[in-house]
Parts: C-alpha cells; sequence; structure tokens
C-alpha cells in the first residue's frame, strides 16, 4: 500500500518509460519511473521498475535491457493499482509528455481500465517556448542547454530525474506559465479528477524490481520505490 503521504497528495508527477518499440499500440512498456514533486517543485520521492513485457524486449541498444534481466520482474498488471495511486491527484510532467500518457493509456487499456484526462506538462514544449536551443529539444539536448548535468540517459529513473530537474528549472523562470494546461488552476484540476480503481487480483501489488547495474555481480534490488525520504 502507498503511505498517505503520498497517495493523491497533490503537486507533480514526473513519469518516464522505456518501451519494446515505437508504437504504443503494439509495443509493451518495459521499465517506469516516477518521480514525485510537491506543488514548489521539491521532491518528494521517487520510484520505479522493470516490467515484464509477456514478449520481446525490444531495442536493447537503446533501453539496455535484455531478456535475462526481467527475472523476477513484474508484469505491467502487477504494478498497476500501486501506479495509479501515484498518479492519482497530480499534474502528470514529462519530455514529449503526450508519447508517455499514450503508453500508460494503452497498458491500462488492456487491463480494461481507462485512464483519466488530467492536466499535463510537457519539458520539450517548455523548452520550445524558450530561446531556441542550439542543439535540439531532445531531453538530452535541453539538459544540456539548462547546464543540468550528466544523468544516466534512457533509463526510466535517470531520464525521470533528468526530466524533474528541467521542469523545476523552467518553473523557476515561470515558463509554460501561458500554458492553460499549466496554470493557475492545473494543480485543482488534477486534485479533482475522478480515477478508476482496479479490483483486487492475484498480481495486485507486486514487488517492484530494479534494474541490476551492469557493472556489479549482486542480485537486482526489490522494491526501487521512495529511494528517499520514506517508502511505499
Amino acid at each position: 500500500m502507498l503511505s498517505g503521504r503520498f497517495q493523491g497528495s497533490g503537486g507533480y508527477a514526473v513519469v518516464d518509460l522505456e518501451a519494446t518499440g515505437s508504437s504504443s499500440r503494439r509495443h509493451r512498456v518495459i521499465e517506469v519511473a516516477v518521480v514525485l514533486l510537491d506543488r514548489a517543485c521539491a521532491s518528494e520521492g521517487e520510484f520505479s521498475t522493470l516490467i515484464d513485457p509477456e514478449g520481446p524486449v525490444g531495442p536493447t541498444h537503446i533501453h539496455g535491457i535484455e531478456r535475462h534481466d526481467l527475472g523476477g520482474a513484474p508484469t505491467f498488471a502487477g504494478i498497476a493499482p500501486k501506479l495509479l495511486g501515484l498518479l492519482r491527484g497530480r499534474v502528470l510532467v514529462g519530455h514529449n509528455v503526450g508519447c508517455d500518457r499514450a503508453f500508460l493509456a494503452a497498458e491500462y487499456a488492456r487491463l480494461g481500465v481507462t485512464l483519466p484526462t488530467v492536466p499535463e506538462l510537457c519539458t520539450m514544449r517548455m523548452a520550445i517556448s524558450r530561446t531556441p536551443a542550439s542543439r535540439g529539444f531532445s531531453l538530452g539536448a535541453c539538459v544540456a542547454d539548462a547546464g543540468l548535468g550528466d544523468w544516466a540517459a534512457h533509463t526510466a529513473l535517470g531520464d525521470a530525474r533528468a526530466t524533474a530537474r528541467l521542469f523545476a528549472h523552467y518553473a523557476a523562470d515561470g515558463v509554460g506559465a501561458a500554458d492553460p494546461a499549466g496554470g493557475p488552476g492545473a494543480l485543482e484540476t488534477a486534485a479533482g479528477v475522478e480515477w478508476p480503481v482496479i479490483a483486487p487480483g492475484p498480481e495486485v501489488d507486486a514487488l517492484w524490481l530494479g534494474r541490476r547495474p551492469k557493472t556489479w555481480n549482486d542480485s537486482p534490488q526489490q522494491m526501487v520505490s521512495i529511494v528517499r525520504n520514506g517508502s511505499a
């Protein structure tokens, strides 16, 4: 169960995922991460897990995930209830957030669950609203232009952390304030959205499984949730 501190507590949910391909209809989510920010964009905690796509893992050369990495990983059905709890009551944030939302909506649709419409903020759109980026508008280019340092790219948690830092950086400059999705009422709107409830099943509340460090020989870390400030 989620701590009441995070369940629908408001603020922002910064989401990133890795997938087995580029089509939300044909491909599956293989890793998901959520960084929770409060209303002032301060970090509240982080959740991340690998996900068994129940099929091919897709472009390992991009996301770095191989089939043997997924031993013990939950299916999406196993993490779906907890993930809903993380997103509930929050504005959804991502770099090209529409893509992340499409994959999440498709995964929930496979479970017979409709993901509700919530306010969204896209750091790519926020970047485009600024002075044109010299290196384009990829996450890497935007982070570099903002001078926010390096990170573990093409890992869901690494990209979500980088997106959260980028979002906080832009928010501090007032970028996105003119976007209706990011206006003063966005947090209140998000807090009022009615979310579905997933009925208990055999896979509900499965253990989340983090990536095994490629340079270590130790076992994968279980329950990579709330890396800081509390636990699930």
